[in-house]
């Protein structure tokens, strides 16, 4: 399976984010999975799937997934994301949630808390994804939009997850949770907590540049995570990126 992630796209087709127009790296990126991923069997968005939440925006990267790469497809929202616009799109065409595979469970979670750039799982989450862990003993992947732990950047890191605590508490318990992954970041990180894994995917956009107390942006092309999944519970993870190109970013903007 495949994790793309924050895509920014804009209300109508060209729009850009620091320079970089959000459309055309997205189609780069499916570029390379119809190249490098014949055989995927599910894709999943970890959110900011818009720039603001418009929902041109969503219907446009359906169709851009659907005709571009034409895989089964979940996702969830993230801070720029508005949920309620994503949730009337409908589980015939992408699911949110869960998505049940014949060895593993994929388990989405909604961080995000509409008015901020922070994230929080609510109490209904916390208590789904325990649900969902206790009558499942299938092998389980857990996706959220906001990074559970410091990725080492402190301008990004004053938006993790505020009660991650709770969350990773809770997946502690559960030894058929084999990773936590998440978006948010727009960089490569993969760490660990206990006995399962912890990962995010770059954007298929603008890259961060890794381990900066300020902003900035990183070189490195848009990209997406891999998961080769075993019936066994083993996994093995990876990042794939687009081929070198000049995109016209501008590298010394302070933020956005």
């Amino acid at each position: 399976m495949l994790q793309i992630s924050d895509s920014h796209l804009g209300g109508r087709p060209g729009e850009t984010l620091l320079g970089l127009d959000t459309d055309e790296s997205l189609q780069d990126v499916l570029q390379r999975l119809r190249q490098r991923e014949q055989h995927a069997d599910y894709v999943v968005a970890t959110g900011d799937i818009s720039s603001n939440g418009q929902m041109a925006a969503y219907e446009r990267f359906l169709r851009s997934m659907e005709s571009g790469y034409g895989r089964p497809l979940a996702w969830l929202a993230g801070n720029h994301d508005r949920d309620q616009s994503m949730c009337t799109f409908p589980r015939e065409r992408v699911a949110r949630e869960l998505v049940e595979l014949d060895h593993w469970q994929l388990i989405l979670l909604n961080s995000s808390l509409p008015g901020h750039e922070h994230g929080l799982i609510g109490d209904q989450e916390l208590q789904r994804l325990e649900q969902q862990l206790q009558g499942c003993d299938k092998h389980a992947l857990v996706f959220v939009h906001h990074q559970p732990v410091l990725v080492g950047s402190r301008w990004i890191d004053q938006y993790v997850i505020r009660n991650a605590g709770a969350l990773l508490g809770l997946l502690s318990r559960y030894p058929h949770v084999r990773a936590l992954c998440w978006g948010h970041v727009h960089q490569d990180f993969s760490s660990r907590w206990g006995h399962f894994g912890l990962y995010s995917a770059p954007s298929t956009c603008i890259q961060f540049k890794p381990r900066c107390d300020d902003f900035a942006l990183d070189t490195a092309m848009p990209g997406y995570r891999w998961f080769d999944l075993h019936a066994n519970g083993e996994l093995q993870t990876g990042v794939e990126r687009t081929a070198e190109k000049s995109y016209a970013i501008d590298f010394a903007s302070g933020g956005y």
